[in-house]
């Protein structure tokens, strides 16, 4: 790896993907230009405060250290950089097709400021084709050509938010349009990633980032569609999953939860199954398992209201643990937990919340405030939900206080006493 070179770095979106590249790059010794259109981030980075629950505020302050991270709303200094890394959300629309607004607004807006000799890099999740068939157009458009005046290149971000990986020790991949575009990149990662991995095209590298994700999907979905036969025979499907890992080999375990949520597991298949139906291709393994997570939020209900039987469910109050899509982040994008907030809500359930990352939450045009967990408070509520397996949240004060525990994440399982415990 070649550490010695060093670059000029833009980097467009500072989310996890643009913030945690910003940092490896700074470490690495490159200057790095981070541009977001989200002025609450940029304010909150200029007082030295995070918004990530990855970085603390020694690690905000630290990126700023030696006078490398320069950070604005504005694209201009798109002319001081080589290498400008487009990190934006790719989200779908109102009808789970793509949504590639931000990646288009990201390339038209540094138009004005590209030049010759600069490197163009799209690491969002997307679909296979996007650099050559979306943004080569964008780009050449200005009278540079790829491959002669400037370089394209994908390479898929693998943050795993709230995880221990250390960024550079993940392999990175990288495909150019072109032999050149990918040397670029390759050259560019190099200098901060311990391995890069070149594959032959953007597309096989668009498609790297989808098989990755849709391989959780699928395993996941399958894994909450066993809940319900396992439910009917009386068996824990936890105890099934353990007892399968001990097999050496062809077996991986995933585990069942509430539903699959997050900026990409549940989002990225969809935009595979959307290129397959262009090409006039079917995916069916995908519309399953997209019906499997759309149908989970209702199931999780009936579980709520069947274990609070007699008792009807619009007398019922409810306390959800955890409302981010994952553990230990502050992240509600694409949250499971929010339909499943909303249809207690429309049950006509009393709910409560707790979630160390989120004090506020807008569900509709009703408002919700995290409680203190006190055991006092918990003894308020027929039934908590555990919907998040946050790291730091005392289970044992839960269960102790609560006549139902329903939880979703197996996040009880170290507890000797858990009579009160309904484990999905």
């Amino acid at each position: 790896m070649e550490h010695s070179l060093k670059y000029k770095i833009g980097i467009i979106g500072l989310g996890y993907v643009g913030l945690s590249l910003a940092q490896l790059f700074l470490e690495k010794g490159s200057t790095v230009y981070g541009i977001d259109v989200e002025e609450r981030k940029i304010n909150m980075l200029q007082k030295r405060q995070s918004y990530l629950s990855d970085f603390s505020k020694n690690d905000i302050r630290k990126l700023f250290s030696n006078n490398s991270f320069h950070i604005g709303c504005t694209f201009d200094v798109i002319e001081k950089v080589d290498v400008i890394i487009i990190c934006v959300p790719t989200p779908l629309d109102e009808l789970d097709q793509p949504d590639l607004r931000y990646v288009v607004s990201a390339a038209e807006s540094s138009i004005p400021y590209l030049r010759r000799g600069q490197l163009v890099v799209l690491e969002s999740s997307t679909f296979p084709g996007t650099c050559e068939e979306l943004l080569k157009p964008i780009l050449e458009s200005t009278g540079l050509l790829i491959g002669r005046d400037i370089s394209l290149a994908y390479s898929p971000e693998r943050i795993d938010p709230g995880s221990t990986w250390e960024l550079g020790k993940i392999p990175k991949v990288v495909g150019g349009v072109t032999p050149s575009c990918t040397a670029y990149a390759k050259q560019v990662y190099g200098s901060a990633f311990e391995q890069t991995v070149v594959v032959s095209s953007p597309r096989v590298a668009e498609m790297t980032k989808l098989l990755e994700n849709c391989q959780r999907f699928l395993n996941i979905s399958f894994m909450n569609s066993l809940l319900k036969i396992c439910e009917e025979l009386n068996v824990s499907l936890w105890e099934v999953i353990e007892a399968a890992d001990t097999k050496p080999y062809g077996f991986t375990k995933y585990y069942p939860g509430p539903g699959i949520g997050g900026h990409c597991i549940p989002v990225d298949p969809l935009y595979l199954l959307w290129k397959s139906r262009k090409l006039n291709l079917d995916l069916p393994f995908i519309e399953l398992s997209h019906q499997v997570n759309e149908d989970m939020p209702g199931y999780i209900v009936e579980r709520v209201a069947k274990s609070l039987r007699p008792k009807e469910l619009k007398e019922s109050s409810v306390l959800v643990i955890g409302v981010t899509y994952k553990k230990d982040v502050n992240d509600i994008r694409e949250s499971i937990a929010l339909p499943i907030i909303e249809q207690l809500l429309e049950s006509g359930v009393h709910v409560g919340y707790f979630d160390p990352y989120v004090n506020e939450l807008k569900i509709g045009e009703t408002m919700l405030h995290a409680m203190p967990l006190t055991a006092r408070n918990v003894k308020k509520y027929d039934c908590t939900l555990i919907l998040t397996d946050h790291s730091n949240i005392p289970y044992e004060l839960l269960v102790m206080h609560t006549p139902v525990v329903i939880d979703t994440r197996n996040a009880t399982a170290k507890m000797a006493n858990r009579k009160n415990v309904i484990l999905l």
